[in-house]
């Protein structure tokens, strides 16, 4: 993740300030956590990944 971070901020592009590539950043990340589909994850984004993991019900812990 850190170089497909730094391949699609600081490699591409000149920032004057940290400001800059915060705001970049921010806006990369949204884009990348809300669009892209990923293999490990079936096919979901990460967002909808988070999403349904967090409204499953937890699995049943057997304890011996």
């Amino acid at each position: 993740m850190n170089r497909t971070l730094k391949d699609a901020t600081v490699r591409r592009y000149h920032y004057g300030s940290r400001d800059e590539l915060r705001h970049h950043l921010q806006l990369f990340l949204d884009a990348y956590n809300h669009a892209r589909s990923l293999k490990t994850l079936r096919g979901l984004t990460p967002y909808e990944f988070t999403c349904k993991t967090w409204t499953e019900p937890p699995a049943s812990v057997l304890i011996p």
